[in-house]
């Protein structure tokens, strides 16, 4: 079993192209190990991960894989749509998916998780953009391309740790955090879960893992995060008592006055300067393809990618 990444040196990563375990990629490659993967097609995320060293095949075929590869990384998506190739790769080598990996990163950080059903990724953008503000150098794992950065990692300095936490088939219950943030509890992924009473479930197991000396941040009055919050032995701070604070922000939406009202909750946990964190939100202007500005058609109609 691996325990930590000191001594993997070759990592294949199944999948490479998405959005969040490619973010381990450029991870890894940041470390200076040597990084190879295999995906279904090209995209605008292959293409910059060849840019950085990476080594990607198209396709989906056991060859493709180093015979001394270390480590194979997987999404669990894989586990269902090519169940035989993932036993096989198992079968030869090392494996972890990619919310255990998330989980031995957070392991030992002061980690910030941010979960929900809507808005975690735009939350967990602002949560960076405020702190890299504040001076604090935190490592960072964002389920799409933060604005500034053209990334959805950023190698950080220190113990500090922000992660994207998607409830996903319970992937959320691997990462150790410190401080989680809940944006809201909705219907999804019922494929999985069945109902919404299972994913309340999912999201009570993930806020309960929460020390005691760590927080939660969420809508404390909603019903459904009532019920997730059955059990919690952490601090928990509702968000909505920031709303009323004078928020200027460049993204437009009450969707997204709550997103940065989690991120001023933070600030009053980490101490961080209000100046600052209100001034890095005012300029964070978005993520790709979350509600994106695009351009204009000739005939002067607004485009954007959600």
């Amino acid at each position: 079993m691996v325990k930590d990444f000191s001594e993997i040196k070759k990592v294949f990563f199944l999948g490479i192209g998405g959005i969040g375990i490619s973010a381990l990629a450029r991870m890894f490659l940041s470390e200076g190990k040597e990084v190879f993967g295999s995906d279904t097609s090209e995209s605008l995320i292959t293409e910059e991960l060849r840019k950085l060293g990476a080594t990607i095949s198209i396709g989906q075929d056991i060859s493709f894989i180093p015979t001394d590869t270390d480590l194979v990384v997987y999404t669990i998506a894989i586990t269902d749509f090519a169940p035989d190739f993932f036993k096989e790769v198992a079968s030869k080598f090392k494996t972890l998916s990619y919310p255990e990996v998330l989980g031995l990163i957070s392991k030992g950080k002061y980690t910030i998780a941010i979960a929900g059903t809507h808005g975690k990724t735009t939350t967990t953008a602002m949560t960076a953009e405020a702190l890299i503000a504040n001076g604090k150098k935190p490592t960072v794992i964002v389920g799409s391309l933060l604005s500034k950065y053209k990334s959805n990692y950023i190698k950080g300095e220190g113990d500090l740790f922000v992660v994207e936490a998607c409830e996903y088939e319970k992937s959320f219950l691997h990462i150790h955090a410190k401080v989680a943030i809940v944006t809201n509890i909705d219907n999804d992924h019922l494929d999985f879960y069945g109902s919404i009473e299972n994913v309340i479930k999912a999201f009570n197991e993930f806020l309960r893992q929460v020390p005691e000396d760590g927080f939660v941040i969420c809508d404390s009055v909603d019903e459904k995060i009532q019920k997730a919050l059955e059990g919690v032995v952490a601090k928990v701070i509702d968000y909505k008592e920031f709303l009323n604070e004078k928020i200027e922000l460049s993204v437009f939406g009450e969707h997204n006055r709550k997103n940065a009202s989690c991120v001023l909750a933070l600030q009053s946990i980490l101490k961080l300067d209000e100046t600052k964190t209100k001034k890095a939100l005012f300029e964070f202007t978005g993520t790709w393809r979350r509600f994106e500005y695009r351009g204009e058609t000739i005939k002067g109609a607004k485009v954007y990618d959600d």
